[in-house]
């Protein structure tokens, strides 16, 4: 039986498939491209969110299907939800996870109609195996040029959040490991939170990124409009405007830190990588 990876070439995916290729699973990777080359799978197949025929075939049959929902308009993003469902309904594939790709986690309450939300009820009212992974935010976001070149060359780690602010950051090398593990543990279910725990603040990050660039590195933080203006020119001024709403939505929270009861380390034992752990696997 066989495990189906969505946006296997992707941030989210690629790392997915690396986790299971290493245990030896039969992979399909599912691609917008169906020449792509995807390292340690067994077929690649282009599948379009949209066509709950395509999805359908690409299911049926699959011991687990790891989702997540593409970036883009939301309405866009809940028709997938459902056309995902549609799928799972008629090809029932053993297990699904499903990441909710951070976006502020659990701390904000989704919408009922949202995307994340349609495929998290649709899942809990189905009867195929599920569990939900819900980072919170992502290490790689510190990787964008504005927020990396900066420390890199100025010494000033610079992001949208107040310097007291902690978070339960997580990287997509450790939601891959859950999603993984998950797999294997069925009696699993439900929404597991990955993210650092005890979370941490700005300077907390800016220590970890002096020590591995052998600088100091100073933590500043900047407003939400100046960070979305910065990525702008890399994402277009209608997601960088989202994302500036999002961390002016979460900078009126006391924090973003999980849930020890539902989290990772307390129900599959797996602990997310620290900062400067993260740094170095990542060969930064």
């Amino acid at each position: 039986m066989t495990y189906v990876i969505h946006g296997a070439t992707g941030a989210q995916g690629a790392p997915v498939v690396s986790a299971l290729a290493a245990t030896g699973r039969p992979l399909v990777a599912l691609t917008r491209n169906a020449d792509a080359v995807v390292k340690g799978a067994a077929r690649v197949v282009s599948a379009d969110y949209s066509s709950a025929e395509q999805l359908t075939a690409a299911y049926r049959g699959a011991a687990g299907v790891f989702v997540h929902l593409p970036l883009g308009a939301e309405a866009d993003r809940v028709r997938y939800a459902r056309t995902v469902l549609a799928a799972i309904r008629e090809a029932r594939p053993s297990r699904v996870v499903f990441s909710t790709s951070g976006s502020g986690g659990g701390a904000l309450d989704e919408p009922a109609d949202s995307a994340v939300s349609t495929l998290t009820s649709g899942l809990e009212a189905g009867e195929v195996s599920f569990a939900v992974v819900q980072p919170r935010l992502f290490l790689e976001n510190l990787l964008l040029p504005p927020v990396l070149d900066a420390a890199r060359e100025r010494g000033v780690l610079r992001y949208p959040l107040r310097a007291d602010y902690p978070v339960s950051w997580a990287s997509h090398l450790d939601v891959a490991e859950v999603a993984a593990a998950l797999f294997d543990r069925p009696d699993v279910t439900g929404v597991i939170a990955v993210g650092q725990d005890p979370a941490v603040t700005g300077p907390d990050l800016a220590a970890a990124f002096g020590a591995r660039l052998g600088r100091e590195v100073a933590y500043e933080a900047i407003t939400p409009t100046a960070f979305g203006a910065s990525i702008a020119p890399l994402f277009g001024e209608g997601p960088a405007a989202g994302v500036a709403g999002l961390y002016q939505a979460l900078g009126a929270l006391a924090g973003n830190a999980i849930a020890p009861e539902r989290s990772a380390q307390q129900l599959l034992g797996l602990s997310p990588r620290t900062t400067g752990r993260w740094l170095a696997d990542i060969g930064l």
